[in-house]
C-alpha cells in the first residue's frame, strides 16, 4: 500500500516572524561586513601594515567562511538551527569587538580570520527557511534572504561613510566597528527571544553520526547537488573576480575615485534588493528554478560584457544592473534546488558544501582576478570571467534535466522516490 507523503510545512504567522528575524540576521551579517571592508585598507595602515597584509585581512575572512560553513550547517543538523544561530551571531560580535582593539596587523589578521568562522552561518539560515517553507515557495524565500545580502551591501557602506572620523586617528575607524558590534548584538537578542527551534526531530532512535568527507560523498553522488554546487564555484569565481578588480578596473578605464566605485556597487545592491524581494519567486515558479539560474548566470556574464564594451561611463550603470538582475536569480534558485534535492536531515550539511565552494570562490577568484589584471591588462577579469558563465549555464540546465529525471521516476515507482 502507497503511504501517503506527508503535507508541506504551512507558513504561519510565528514562522513569518522568524523568516523576519533571519533575514535581519543575514541583513545584520551584511551590514556589518560592509561597514568594516571600505575601512580596512586605512584600519591596516593605521596598523602600519604593508598592502599585502591588508589583502591578507581580506581573504582571511572568506578562509574563516569556507572551514566554517560544512561544520555550522552539519552542526545545525545535529542539535538543530537555533542554537548554531545564536553562537555564530554570538562569535561575530565578539569579532568585531576584538578588531575594534587589535594591536597589530597579524592579530587583525588572525581576528578576521575568528569573525569569518562566526559569519559562516548563511548555511544555517538557509537550513531554517527550508524547515518552515513548502517546496514550491522555496525559491521566494531564499529570494527574501538574498534580498538581505543586498540590503546589507547597500546600507554597510552608506554607514560606514556616516560614522567614520579620520580627523580623530584610531578612533576614528573604531566607531562603525563598535556599531557593527552593536548590531550583531542585537541580531542574538533576536535569535533568543524571537526564534523558535525548526528542524523536526525524527521518530525512532538517533541515526549515527555521520563521518566529516560523507557529506562530500553524498553531494558528489547526488546528481543535482553536485552540479549546482559546481555553478555556485564557477559563477561566486567569476564575481569575487569583478568584485575585486572593479575599483581598479574604473579607475584605469574612466579615472573613477573610491565615490564613484561606492556609487556602482550600491546599484548593484538596490538592484538586486528589488529582484530578489519581488521578482526571483515569481519566474522561479513559472519557469523553473534550474531554468532561471541558466538564465541568471548568462545574465551577469552579459552584465560583464556590457562593462568591457560600454562606450562611456554613462552605459556603466545600465550594463551592472543586467549583471545584477542575473545575480538575483543565481544563489536563491541554488539554495532552493539543493534544499528540494536533499532530505530534511542532510539539507545543513548539503548548504554548508555549497556555501564552502562559494568561499572557494571568493578566496580563489580575487587571486586570478588581480593576476591577470596585471600582467594581461584590465579588461581581462571581466572578459574571463563573462566566459566562465557560459559552463555555469550549462551546469544548471543539466541540473535542471537531473531533477526531472528524479521526478519522472519518483511518478513511476513511488518506492523508488525515497
Amino acid at each position: 500500500m502507497t503511504q501517503t507523503p506527508p503535507p508541506p510545512p504551512a507558513v504561519g504567522s510565528s514562522d513569518r516572524r522568524a523568516l523576519a528575524v533571519l533575514f535581519a540576521i543575514v541583513f545584520i551579517n551584511l551590514v556589518g561586513f560592509g561597514l568594516v571592508v571600505p575601512l580596512l585598507p586605512f584600519f591596516g595602515r593605521s596598523l602600519n601594515a604593508e598592502a599585502w597584509q591588508v589583502a591578507l585581512m581580506f581573504s582571511a575572512y572568506s578562509l574563516g567562511q569556507f572551514f566554517a560553513e560544512p561544520f555550522w550547517g552539519r552542526l545545525s543538523d545535529r542539535i538543530g538551527r537555533k542554537p548554531v544561530l545564536l553562537i555564530t551571531v554570538i562569535a561575530n560580535a565578539l569579532g568585531y569587538l576584538m578588531l575594534a582593539y587589535a594591536p597589530n596587523i597579524w592579530v587583525a589578521i588572525g581576528i578576521r580570520l575568528f569573525t569569518g568562522l562566526g559569519a559562516g552561518n548563511v548555511s544555517t539560515v538557509q537550513g531554517y527557511v527550508a524547515d518552515v517553507t513548502p517546496p514550491e515557495k522555496r525559491a521566494g524565500r531564499m529570494g527574501l534572504i538574498g534580498a538581505a545580502f543586498g540590503a546589507g551591501f547597500v546600507a554597510g557602506p552608506a554607514l560606514s561613510g556616516l560614522l567614520v572620523r579620520e580627523d580623530l586617528g584610531a578612533l576614528g575607524y573604531q566607531l562603525p566597528i563598535f556599531a557593527a558590534c552593536g548590531l550583531a548584538t542585537l541580531a542574538a537578542l533576536g535569535v533568543v527571544f524571537l526564534l523558535k527551534e525548526s528542524l523536526v526531530r525524527q521518530a525512532g532512535p538517533p541515526t549515527a553520526r555521520p563521518a566529516f568527507l560523507s557529506g562530500v560523498r553524498d553531494a558528489a553522488t547526488n546528481p543535482v547537488v553536485s552540479r549546482v554546487i559546481l555553478v555556485t564555484l564557477i559563477y561566486m569565481a567569476g564575481f569575487s573576480g569583478m568584485e575585486s578588480t572593479f575599483g581598479l578596473w574604473a579607475g584605469a578605464r574612466y579615472d573613477w575615485g573610491a565615490r564613484e566605485v561606492a556609487f556602482a556597487f550600491m546599484t548593484v545592491g538596490i538592484v538586486s534588493v528589488i529582484c530578489q524581494s519581488a521578482v526571483t519567486g515569481r519566474l522561479s515558479r513559472r519557469f523553473g528554478e534550474s531554468r532561471m539560474l541558466s538564465v541568471g548566470c548568462l545574465m551577469f556574464g552579459c552584465g560583464l560584457i556590457g562593462q568591457v564594451l560600454a562606450p562611456a561611463a554613462w552605459f556603466l550603470p545600465v550594463a551592472m544592473s543586467v549583471g545584477a538582475f542575473g545575480m538575483a536569480m543565481t544563489m536563491p534558485n541554488i539554495s532552493a534546488m539543493i534544499s528540494r534535492a536533499t532530505p530534511p536531515d542532510r539539507q545543513g550539511a548539503m548548504l554548508g558544501l555549497n556555501m564552502a565552494a562559494s568561499s572557494s570562490g571568493r578566496i580563489f577568484g580575487p587571486v586570478v582576478a588581480g593576476a591577470m589584471f596585471s600582467s594581461l591588462g584590465h579588461d581581462w577579469p571581466l572578459a574571463v570571467g563573462a566566459l566562465l558563465m557560459i559552463p555555469a549555464a550549462l551546469m544548471a540546465a543539466n541540473a535542471g534535466r537531473a531533477v526531472k529525471r528524479g521526478n519522472s521516476v519518483s511518478v513511476m515507482d513511488p518506492h523508488t522516490a525515497a
